[in-house]
Parts: C-alpha cells; sequence; structure tokens
C-alpha cells in the first residue's frame, strides 16, 4: 500500500470548515480529527452494510461503526423498513403514541431482568438518571463507579473524575469516589470508608471474573447501595439481554443504548420498579425528576429499536458478531506473529468488542505506534480506530482487513527495528480523547 500516494483534500476542506463552526470539529469526542493521523482524518459520504465511503471517494472496510451504535450493518433493510413506516405518521405528540407502549413491552421481554423502562436519546442521561435515583432512594450523596472503565457520562459526577474536567466545582468532584474492577476486597473497604455515604456503585459488567459480579450484587445489598450495569456497550452484544442475562447476575438499575437503534437516537434506563416508580405518578413519596426529554419517546427511532430487538432474536445477531470477532481476532494476531510483531500490536476484548493495542519497542503503549498502524490501515481501505464487528462483515471483509494488517505489521518491524517510527508518521500522532489541554 503507498501510503505517501494517500491523500484527503476534500476531508481536509470539510474538515477545517468543521472546525471553524463545531468545537472540536465533531460531535463526539472519540470521532475528532485528533483521534486519526493528520491530514488523514476521513469526512464520511454514506454508508452501506460494512463499508462507508468518504468525500474523496474512497471505500474503506469499517470498524467501531458509529461507536459500537450499528452492530448490523448501515442501511440495515430490516431497521429502515420498521422506521418508515412511522415517518408518514408523525414522530412526536403532546400525548405518548402507541408506540411507546410496544416498544416498552418488547425491551421489557428483550431484557426480563428489568421491571419497568424509560427511553431516552444519549447514555449520559440514562446513567445520570440511575445516579439521581439512586441518590434519592438512599439518600446519600457520593456516587462510586469502576475507575478501570473509561466513559459513564457527559455530566459533572462523571467528567469532573477524567483530566478534562474545566468548569466543574471542586465540591462536585468530591463526591464521586472510584474502586477498581475484579477487586471485591478493595471496594468493600472503600464502601466501609464511606460507611453509609455511597449511594451506587455504577460499571460496565465487561467480562467479569467467575463470582465477581454476584459479590458485587452481595456487597451492594449489605451497605445499602444500588448497583447500576451500564450495558451501553455490552447490552446485545454480550447476549439480547446484555451482560445481565448472561451472568445471571441482576442489577438494581441499568442503562442502553448504542446498537439498541442501530445508528438510530435511543437509550434506555431500566430497573426495579420500586426504584423507577420514584419517578413516577404511582407513589406518595417525594418526586425525582426522571428523564423528561422532548424526543426520547420520537417514534420512529422506538421503532428502530424494536426491529433491532427482532432481528437479533430471529437471526442470532449475537452468535455471528462473536464468530466474526474470533475469525478477526485469529488472523490479526497470525498476521502480528509472521511478521515478528505479535508482542507489539495486539488484541483484546470480548470477540463481538474486540480492541487493538500498540505498543513501542519498550512494550509500552504508543500514541505514536498508533499513528503508523492508523496510516498504514486507512491507506489499504480499511477504517479501525478498533476491532469492533458489526454483523454485516463477511468473511471476505475480515480477509482483506488481515491482509491489510499484515503489510501494516511489515512496516511497524521497520519502525520497531529502527526503534522511531517518526519517519513513517508524516506528522503529529494521534492523541488520547482525555487530555487537559488542547
Amino acid at each position: 500500500m503507498d501510503t505517501e500516494a494517500f491523500r484527503l483534500p476534500r476531508s481536509r476542506a470539510a474538515n477545517e470548515r468543521l472546525h471553524a463552526m463545531v468545537p472540536g470539529g465533531a460531535h463526539t469526542y472519540a470521532k475528532g480529527d485528533d483521534q486519526y493521523p493528520e491530514n488523514l482524518a476521513p469526512v464520511i459520504s454514506h454508508g452501506r452494510g460494512a463499508h462507508v465511503w468518504d468525500i474523496d471517494g474512497n471505500r474503506y472496510i469499517e470498524y467501531g461503526s458509529g461507536l459500537r451504535s450499528v452492530s448490523l450493518g448501515h442501511a440495515h433493510p430490516r431497521v429502515l423498513e420498521a422506521v418508515r413506516r412511522e415517518l408518514d405518521r408523525g414522530s412526536n405528540f403532546v400525548r405518548p403514541s402507541i408506540v411507546e407502549v410496544e416498544a416498552a413491552e418488547r425491551f421489557l421481554a428483550t431484557v426480563p431482568t428489568a421491571e419497568m423502562v424509560k427511553f431516552a436519546k444519549n447514555g449520559s442521561d440514562a446513567t445520570t438518571a440511575a445516579v439521581r435515583l439512586a441518590r434519592a432512594a438512599t439518600g446519600r450523596p457520593r456516587v462510586a463507579v469502576c475507575g478501570d472503565h473509561p466513559f459513564f457520562s457527559v455530566d459533572d459526577w462523571f467528567i469532573g473524575t477524567t483530566p478534562m474536567s474545566a468548569g466543574i466545582p471542586a465540591a462536585t468532584n468530591e463526591l464521586t469516589v472510584s474502586f477498581p474492577y475484579g477487586d471485591l476486597a478493595a471496594t468493600e473497604e472503600l464502601l466501609s470508608r464511606y460507611r453509609d455515604e455511597v449511594a451506587c456503585l455504577i460499571l460496565e459488567p465487561v467480562g467479569p471474573s467467575p463470582g465477581y459480579l454476584a459479590g458485587l450484587r452481595e456487597l451492594a445489598d449489605r451497605h445499602g447501595c444500588v448497583l447500576v450495569f451500564d450495558e451501553m456497550i455490552t447490552g446485545f452484544r454480550w447476549s439480547e439481554a446484555g451482560a445481565q442475562g448472561l451472568y445471571g447476575v441482576v442489577p438494581d438499575l441499568s442503562t442502553f443504548g448504542k446498537a439498541l437503534g442501530n445508528g438510530f437516537a435511543v437509550s434506555a434506563l431500566a430497573g426495579r420498579r420500586d426504584l423507577m416508580e420514584r419517578g413516577g405518578l404511582r407513589h406518595s413519596g417525594d418526586r425525582v425528576f426522571l428523564l423528561s426529554t422532548t424526543h426520547g419517546a420520537e417514534t420512529h427511532s422506538l421503532a428502530a429499536a424494536m426491529a433491532v430487538q427482532t432481528t437479533y432474536a430471529e437471526e442470532g445477531i449475537t452468535a455471528r458478531l462473536h464468530a466474526l470477532g474470533e475469525r478477526l481476532a485469529a488472523g490479526v494476531r497470525e498476521a502480528a506473529a509472521a511478521m515478528g510483531v505479535g508482542d507489539h500490536l495486539t488484541v483484546r476484548g470480548r470477540a463481538s468488542n474486540l480492541v487493538f493495542a500498540t505498543l513501542d519497542e519498550h512494550r509500552q503503549p504508543s500514541q505514536r505506534y498508533r499513528t503508523l498502524f492508523l496510516r498504514q490501515l486507512l491507506a489499504g481501505g480499511v477504517l479501525a480506530p478498533s476491532f469492533v464487528v458489526s454483523s454485516a462483515l463477511d468473511d471476505a471483509d475480515i480477509d482483506r482487513t488481515v491482509d491489510v494488517v499484515g503489510q501494516a505489521c511489515a512496516v511497524y518491524r521497520k519502525a520497531l527495528d529502527a526503534a522511531d517510527p517518526t519517519p513513517w508518521l508524516a506528522g503529529r500522532p494521534v492523541k488520547p480523547v482525555f487530555r487537559r489541554l488542547a
């Protein structure tokens, strides 16, 4: 692949227009052009299935589609059919649509560990609503977040814990504490240290060691706090009912999004009736202002969510995601090993949610080697900030990806031998999403 000849002039111009009008040049920090090699951040024209086209006319095999939201592939026919049925019937009314009844029934049938559900548009609103419910139910101020998981919300209670904490008062930050994933003893010590102060434990229930989630459940019960599973990523990708359905541990509250709408804007807060009803009308206690969103019940997005759930159940999508991911992981590892970089380019995570790490000559995480790798992938027609698969991929896509990875690994080997990837970067390295300075 000729990375020197690979240019994106139209995308570069469009990125400049974006930065002139949109802070960060994108509406999600993880989509920013700082996450890509300099001048090689494609601006997308359209997508179909597992492929996208940029405005320069290049076609890519795409991974991590829509930040993991498009798990069925772009413009999926069953989802579009459901959406089109609603479009000419109106999208928003002064009273609930019958679609809201049907969508709630479908969701609670899919996630039977939940007793009530409320829909919204994004994950942050749902997780913040869970925190508010937990604080109201327990009368406690503190939130305990899993410190090993990268993101929970754009709201102050979480963003204040990141390097991008500008604008958030220290008093707010002090109310959020963290616990390490997989360490029940450390979590119990935290709950004992802040006895009767912690309203909830919130974490992503990803790949736990045996007994860990059940242990957290017991700790939450014993210390009187609410257990919240953030299933934004694990929902559908782990099972149709999320990680709670796979591992058999029932949280008090859980949040879903991303794959739920296959790119359409819908998220959900679900959980125990007695907690959820605090945001309702049928109780005698203080009311909790819970997810009152103008567009939360937009009819075509709820129709999309129902179609996604039907497709997953009828077509065995979760199993297909795992099979595709396993084929990809095996191919990437084999290609990396063949080029002698198997200890430097590593693939990890559940097969349906793979990420890769780029390590330098000292086997330390390296943004510069990530930049080199991404440049090679882009020039080879692979758009892959991660290796998170969609079910629209086929074996030929996977095989082509592995071929491109192999060619990229050959360059990676040269950089390792030189102990310096600089000649292959052609600009500044990609940057972490969370950093204090721009």
